[in-house]
């Protein structure tokens, strides 16, 4: 990548497929330089696909969920400044926690989730913060507004980002520097096949386009707002749901989609 140029450049992590790659085509759209992210070989095909389409593209692959993935991609950084970073790399893992699911997949998962989207954050607000503007992108989700049986590691760790997030942006309140939170519902990804959730309920149901709730996301980051509640109305339906109903009701009501086998049923 030029990095003697005077275009703006975007950060876009877990950018290899899904939302991350559509939200590098935004990026795009927008005239940025890209750096996208990912532990996946198909990273340097999703860069391919964004050059051809005339944005100068830095492909990463570093593993998030390690304390020395994030610095890695840190240090490729070379010090030149971030204006906007998409924080979207995250994983899934669904069944039964205490008799199914494997515990070292939960704790990737915290890693990835939780813990990696703090790391990287901390590093690219100081920065932003000594220069006095740039906007963070987290992609959560409507699960953590919610207890998400058999989702219920999953659904912790967007609960903490969702929060976190938040927190994070009233504190910096008065800089020029924004926060947004992206919160999806069911998106047409690899999500739910990686997640082991292809015999559930909302594993088989109708789901988002992805490049609509990156658009989505994208304009809410571009115009500072907090969060916004991407996808379908019964997105929006589910995250007030979420926030109103009882946690017993609501659980329920997400077991009933989410349950191994619900699919058949």
């Amino acid at each position: 990548m030029n990095q003697t140029n005077n275009k703006c450049l975007a950060v876009v992590t877990g950018a290899s497929s899904g939302i991350g790659l559509e939200l590098a085509r935004e990026f795009d759209k927008g005239g940025f330089d890209l750096i996208v992210v990912s532990n996946s070989n198909k990273i340097e095909e999703a860069a391919s696909t964004l050059r051809s389409m005339g944005a100068q593209v830095e492909a990463v692959r570093a593993d998030l969920a390690t304390y020395d993935g994030v610095e890695e991609l840190y240090r490729s950084l070379a010090g030149r400044p971030v204006d906007c970073a998409a924080i979207n790399a995250g994983v899934g893992v669904s069944g039964d926690f205490t008799n199914e699911t494997d515990l070292r997949a939960e704790l990737n998962l915290i890693q990835l989730n939780v813990i990696s989207p703090v790391h990287l954050s901390k590093l690219l607000l100081r920065d932003m913060m000594q220069r006095g503007e740039g906007r963070i992108l987290f992609t959560s989700s409507i699960a953590g507004n919610m207890p998400a049986p058999f989702d219920a590691v999953y659904g912790a760790s967007k609960a903490f980002l969702t929060s976190f997030a938040q927190a994070v942006r009233n504190e910096i309140k008065d800089s020029r520097v924004t926060i947004t939170v992206l919160m999806p519902g069911a998106t047409e990804t690899d999500f739910f096949h990686r997640a082991g959730m292809d015999d559930t309920k909302l594993g088989t149901s109708k789901k988002d386009d992805p490049a609509e709730v990156a658009h989505e996301g994208y304009e809410a980051l571009m115009a500072g707002k907090d969060h916004v509640v991407a996808g379908s109305f019964k997105n929006k339906v589910q995250s007030v749901g979420g926030h109103t109903l009882p946690d017993p009701v609501v659980a329920e009501m997400h077991r009933k989609q989410s349950e191994p086998g619900g699919a058949n049923r």
